[in-house]
């Protein structure tokens, strides 16, 4: 029975958790936090360095939905062989008596059938570590805990891992309203990083909903770390959490701040309400007097001077029949040949087959979930003449 302990060296191995299609910008993201030995895997990204990236990297990516620090691996083929081997860590150097601990179970192509039967052998083998070494137990808390572990299985593999972000990272902390359809904070930056806008043009969301996609955007042309409006992390609660590196990391990211925007940015929708709630959640992510936000249909929208880039996010049109939902899809591809010429437009949507009708050519389709959703991010390109002049000048 062998099983492979993790050495708290300079650089250890963490893993970027993120979404589908997001694992290259993620990547970029990490190398240029200074990471090393950078690996993609299925919705994430694993990689090696220090404290201070542990750090950098829950306080700076914007397309990371958590980071978490594997502390060891071995194999297991059966629940009593994991609760062998997870009573055997030990627990003492991760968690307290005092602290409270829960479970994040994950498995694939395994002979463990239940997910939630592993979470609770591995508690079990946690809390009878504590309990024949002190005669005490830690207590669990499933909604708010102190140590959030995570454990994944894969075929035989085992992996434990300290979860470092505690809530997941898209919980940004601006955002105390939401639409009926909300979009992750983590999928509206990697749709705006997919995008690839320079920011150094106007930037418009026509469909901007409770605001989430033109926040994303304001906060990073202001260089803003989407992480600096949150109060918690879970690597707060470890042994080795050095406050003041993490409150220097934090300051030095409030120094590369952009104190302002040299363009506009522009949020619209045709409901007021939301439109409100957009500003209050901007207002609270600090990009408030960045974004102009409009009440206003997107036909009667008069975007800034192009180029410029727009992403809109539309109804997908469960609540529509198929007629509407056609002519709604369609009518946005007139608008954006009649309002947007000069633009890169993007929508982003998961009705793929309402996306048909739009009538416009795609430059650049790409895949990408919205929860279970699959979606596609379209790109078209809305030259100023034709399609041959354009390329004429290129």
């Amino acid at each position: 029975m062998s099983m492979k302990i993790r050495k708290d060296e300079y650089n250890f191995r963490m893993i970027a958790k993120t979404l589908f299609g997001l694992e290259e910008i993620l990547a970029e993201e990490l190398t240029a936090l200074g990471a090393k030995k950078i690996r993609l895997m299925n919705r994430s990204v694993e990689f090696y360095g220090d404290q201070r990236l542990l750090y950098k990297a829950n306080l700076y990516c914007r397309t990371a939905t958590r980071i978490i620090k594997p502390i060891v691996d071995f194999k297991a083929v059966n629940e009593n062989e994991l609760y062998n081997k997870v009573i055997k860590i030990g627990w003492g150097k991760y968690l307290d008596l005092r602290q409270t601990f829960a479970i994040d179970a994950v498995i694939t192509k395994s002979g463990f059938t239940n997910s939630l039967y592993v979470a609770q052998k591995t508690k079990d083998a946690i809390a009878d570590y504590f309990r024949k070494e002190t005669g005490r137990r830690p207590s669990v808390d499933l909604k708010n805990p102190d140590i959030r572990i995570n454990v994944y299985v894969y075929q035989n593999e085992c992996t434990i891992a300290l979860d470092s972000s505690g809530e997941p990272l898209f919980k940004r902390g601006y955002r105390t309203r939401t639409g009926k359809a909300p979009l992750n904070e983590v999928l509206a930056a990697g749709i705006i990083m997919h995008s690839e806008w320079d920011r150094k043009g106007p930037f418009v969301d026509a469909m901007c909903g409770s605001g989430t996609i033109i926040i994303e955007a304001a906060l990073l042309a202001r260089n803003i770390a989407p992480g600096l409006t949150r109060k918690r992390y879970g690597f707060m609660n470890w042994p080795d959490y050095d406050v003041n590196l993490f409150k220097t990391i934090c300051n030095n990211a409030r120094k590369l701040i952009i104190p302002k925007l040299g363009f506009k940015m522009i949020g619209s929708d045709i409901n007021r309400m939301q439109v409100r709630e957009a500003a209050e959640n901007a207002r609270l992510a600090g990009v408030g007097h960045d974004i102009e936000f409009k009440p206003s249909d997107i036909k009667n929208l008069i975007p800034p001077p192009s180029p410029g880039t727009l992403i809109i996010n539309p109804p997908y049109g469960e609540r529509l029949s198929v007629n509407e939902i056609k002519q709604f899809y369609n009518s946005i591809g007139d608008l954006f040949k009649k309002n947007f010429t000069g633009y890169d437009a993007f929508i982003f949507t998961g009705n793929l087959a309402a996306a048909k009708h739009i009538g416009l050519r795609t430059s650049k389709r790409i895949q990408m979930y919205n929860g279970p959703i699959e979606c596609r991010l379209l790109k078209f390109e809305m030259y100023q003449g034709s399609r041959k002049t354009k390329y004429q000048q290129d």
